[in-house]
């Protein structure tokens, strides 16, 4: 068994929930500690209560996941690593209870329509609920037997549930992205041999295809952009934020390169961070 240190990191959710899950396989040694929103996380981080924050970024089926784009700007944490975790929904019930019994299904609003098929398959009721876990601790507080979570297995073990049928989701490459976050900056030194991600956002001059020339200096570099996002700054419909990822390290030169010649027609650059990129990207690549 792993041993605990005294380093949290920290995720949105009950105890149980995925990102828990996601805690605890990327971090084995660091104590889990659930925030009731993602702002109480990134907050639990910047004021030192946790070490690190594990947010979930995307999901292969339900897309983005944490619309986290508002907190950036605001709070200056780093990412730190990113971790893909393999979803395997799973439908609780009380003890005693039978999947025949069920008529009513409680769980988070992304995890619902991913086991479609077999909640119209039984005519069950779908109930949104705040996230996973908080699901199977519902479920496990009214102790019927006609209701039922949809959750992790490590919600059923926290809370005592049973588990009735693995693997309900209608896609079984159900798979969530996280990103680590941290309170300082930790830029891994750049190794040839290995391969990273780096992270940024930016704004660009309100001019004709500003954004085009901005994101030229990327393919004259050859560099690979891997995820760009568009947001508005709350209240604004004229200035537009963009999420950036690309292959490779801040401190390669291709890259420094293609960052630097941002300011040409962009503004407000902000590297996010570089890390490493997790073995699922290589394996995925092989299939």
């Amino acid at each position: 068994m792993t041993k605990k240190t005294s380093k949290k990191i920290a995720f949105q959710g009950k105890t149980g929930a995925y990102s828990d899950i996601a805690c605890r396989k990327a971090y084995p040694s660091y104590q889990t500690l659930p925030c009731p929103t993602f702002l109480d996380a990134f907050i639990a981080v910047e004021k030192g209560r946790a070490d690190l924050a594990m947010i979930p970024i995307d999901n292969s089926i339900a897309g983005r996941v944490a619309d986290i784009h508002h907190l950036l700007p605001q709070y200056h944490l780093s990412f730190v690593s990113e971790f893909f975790l393999p979803v395997d929904h799973c439908l609780l019930g009380v003890k005693g209870a039978k999947i025949s019994d069920v008529k009513k299904v409680y769980s988070h609003v992304h995890a619902l329509p991913q086991c479609r098929s077999i909640i119209r398959a039984n005519k069950w009721e779908p109930i949104v609920y705040g996230d996973t876990a908080g699901s199977a601790a519902r479920v496990a507080e009214m102790n019927d037997t006609s209701c039922a979570a949809i959750a992790g297995p490590l919600a059923a073990e926290l809370y005592g549930l049973k588990v009735l049928k693995r693997g309900i989701a209608d896609n079984k490459n159900n798979v969530t992205r996280f990103l680590g976050l941290a309170r300082k900056t930790a830029v891994p030194k750049f190794d040839k041999k290995k391969k990273y991600i780096t992270s940024f956002i930016f704004s660009v001059k309100n001019i004709p295809a500003a954004l085009y020339k901005t994101l030229g200096g990327f393919a004259t570099n050859g560099i690979n952009m891997v995820k760009i996002e568009s947001y508005m700054p709350a209240g604004a419909f004229t200035s537009t934020l963009f999420y950036c990822e690309v292959e490779g390290h801040q401190h390669d030169a291709p890259l420094a390169q293609a960052i630097e010649e941002i300011s040409f027609f962009g503004k407000n650059v902000r590297i996010l961070g570089s890390y490493e990129q997790h073995p699922w990207r290589s394996k995925r690549g092989q299939k």
